[in-house]
Parts: C-alpha cells; structure tokens; sequence
C-alpha cells in the first residue's frame, strides 16, 4: 500500500482521479439510458436503440484521436470547452428529439465526447515518476471498473422511478460537471522536462506511430473484444440455464475481482508483459462457458477479472512509455479508439459463435480472439524490438 499512498500523496492526483471517476460514470451509462429513451420514451425497438449507441460510440472512436492531437497543439483549456457545450445542449434536448434526428446527433456528441479517459492518463503521465505511474495506473484502472459498476445499474434504478428523460439529463449534468472540473484543475500534460526544447517539438507520425505501439494497440483491441464478448457469453449462459437474472450479480463479482487484481497488480514491485497478461486472461476465459449455474460461473469469471485491471493498466503504461510528450494526447486517442473498436465489435462476433453454437463457444471465441490478440502482439513487439536493436558486432539477431 506504501505505492499507493506515494501516488495520492501527488499533488493535484486526488482530485484529478475524483473528477475522473464522477464524468466516467456518467459516460460507461450513456449508452444505457440512451436506449431507455429510445424505447421507453419513444417507443422503439431494442434494435433502434442499438443504432443509436452504435452512432455514439462510432463517433468517439473517430473523434478521440482528433481531440487528443487538438489537445497536442491547442492545450487543454481550449480544447474542453469544444466539447462541453455540445455535451451540455445534446444531453438537454434528448428526451425531445426524434429518432432519426437522435441518431446522428449521438454521432456528433460522441466526435466530441469530453475525453476524461484520455485527458487523465495523459495527466497521470506527467504528474508521476516511472516508479509510480504503474500504481497510478491501476487507480485509473480501479475507478473505470467502480464506474461500470456503478453507472449503469444506477441509470435503471433511476429510471425505474423517473423518467427515462430526466436520467438522460443527470447522465448530461455528470458528463459536462466532469469536463468543467477538469477544466478549471487544469492538470499538467507534460511533465516539467518535456515542456521546453526538443521535447516539445511534435514528431511525425511515422516516427512514433512503429511496430511497437501498433502492437501496444492490437492488445489494447484484443482485450477490449474478449471483455466485450465476455458480457454478452454471461447472459447468453445463464439464459441457456433459465438463471438470467442473476447475470447482475455474476457481471459484479467480474468487476470486484478485477478491482482487486489492479490494486494488486498496482502493489507488485515489477511489472508484467502485456501480452503475457493477455493470453492468461484469454486462458482462464475459454473454459469459463463449461459452468452450468451461476455460482459455478460466479467462480469462474473471478479468474478473468483478477487479471482484467492488470491487462488494462499494462497496455495504458506502454502506450505511456512509448510515445513522446508531444503526441501523448494524439496516442491516447488512438488507444480509446481501438478499445472502443475492440468492445464494438466483441459483442456481434461473440454473438455469431453462441447463435451457430452455444454460450460456451462465446466464451471461446471471446477467449480465442485475446489469445490471438496476444500471440500477434508478441510477434509484432519482437520484431519492433529487433528493429531497433543496436548491432552487436559479428552477432545477428535471429
């Protein structure tokens, strides 16, 4: 516990992690009161209102990497009023808008969606030493898992007592109180070394976008996908044993391992290989569809959060340390990007495997797909470290 108290101790990093946790609660929910507007309020169909979070999250995966490069040259007080206002006028008039007009609005408020995710990690980067960012790190980690805990089953308490349209406006209020927050904290992007000279230059893409950072990302994908898949396997199991009501409860055991395996992860003295972490989550995955009732599946899924969070934090490290300060804002992007491309895309292709199956091939195919995932990775990192190996005379490297 003595890296964590070190880490808290930073000033600024406290409240930084409060604001944080407040506006990434509002936003693991606003897909899931987005879709009680649609079909409580407007009366459409499950479908539709998947359409409508499909527009929401399509334009944060394209919008994340153009905020962070805005973040990059502009600065962060310049760049958060740009997306707060959109935020506050979406979140206000979606009780009342139509349903085509919904839809490509949620696309536009997902373009400009307040990046807090990407924002506080590049904070967390510059406010910390390398010795403390990895238990910093797994704080970041623990707070989007209290906030997928929370933020959802807190929007259908809500609306079961009000109405669809005033949750929406709470889930609005959270987002834009979050943004405005971070705003007036204004945290350093930089840390003191890399705000002067060389290291504030901006270098070409090419020159930092390598193999290693792509297979950084592919990881970052690949565990998105399996953790994607993995909701969708929990209900689809638990339906096939007429137990669905009880998914809650398996989805919050998941979420509890997983706060526990980042604080441990986080307390650990060295760190681990991604794609080590990776293919362990994938290995304890593919077996997890073999249980036949929910407190069998309660167990087994305590194996994929305990090395949830410690996946998670290793893949935000390396981007991290990969990346020059000049282009952070632009490679967090990138990595919310293909996270946010990975947990679309589980869902439906997980979804494919149980329909020509049976739930346990959505584990295994959500399983096999980090597995992949990890295994293309360490390629990738092997022949990225390869390529900038210095030569060693009369050696090759084979």
């Amino acid at each position: 516990m003595t890296r964590f108290r070190q880490v808290l101790a930073v000033p600024g990093l406290t409240p930084l992690l409060g604001i944080s946790l407040l506006a990434r609660t509002a936003i693991t929910a606003d897909a899931m009161a987005l879709t009680m507007v649609v079909v409580v309020t407007l009366g459409h169909s499950y479908a539709a209102a998947g359409a409508v979070v499909a527009a929401l999250t399509a334009g944060v995966a394209l919008g994340g990497p153009v905020l962070g490069r805005m973040i990059d040259r502009r600065g962060l007080r310049t760049v958060l009023p740009i997306t707060i206002v959109p935020q506050l006028l979406f979140w206000s008039a979606v009780p009342v808008l139509p349903y085509v007009v919904l839809v490509g609005a949620s696309f536009v408020a997902g373009l400009l969606m307040v990046p807090v995710q990407a924002v506080t990690r590049q904070a967390i980067t510059a406010m910390t030493t390398a010795e403390q960012r990895r238990a910093a790190f797994a704080l970041e980690s623990v707070a989007g898992e209290v906030s997928y805990l929370v933020g959802p089953a807190l929007v259908i308490l809500c609306a079961t007592t009000l109405s669809p349209g005033v949750v929406s406006w709470g889930v609005g209020a959270a987002i834009v109180a979050g943004g405005a927050g971070i705003m007036l904290l204004d945290p350093p992007l930089r840390a003191e070394g890399e705000t002067s000279g060389a290291a504030a230059g901006r270098p070409r893409r090419r020159e930092w976008l390598g193999v290693r950072v792509v297979a950084v990302l592919l990881m970052g994908f690949g565990v998105a996908m399996l953790l994607s898949g993995v909701d969708l396997a929990i209900v689809a199991t638990l339906r096939e044993a007429g137990q669905v009501s009880w998914a809650a409860l398996v989805v919050a055991v998941c979420g509890v391992a997983s706060v526990v395996g980042g604080l441990v992860y986080g307390a650990l003295p060295r760190p681990v290989p991604t794609w080590l972490l990776l293919g362990l989550l994938a290995l304890v995955t593919i077996p997890a569809g073999l249980a036949p009732t929910w407190p069998w599946l309660c167990v087994a899924v305590v194996g994929i959060g305990l090395l949830t969070a410690p996946t998670l934090v290793t893949v935000t490290d390396a981007v991290s340390r990969l990346t020059p300060a000049g282009v952070r804002g632009e490679a967090t992007g990138l990595h919310s990007s293909a996270a946010g491309a990975g947990f679309a895309l589980g869902a439906p292709v997980v979804g494919m495997a149980i329909d020509v199956s049976t739930s346990a091939g959505g584990f295994a195919t959500a399983g096999l797909a980090g597995l992949l995932a990890a295994l293309t990775g360490y390629l990738l990192w092997r022949s990225g470290t390869a390529a900038v190996a210095p030569p060693v005379a009369g050696l090759t490297r084979t």
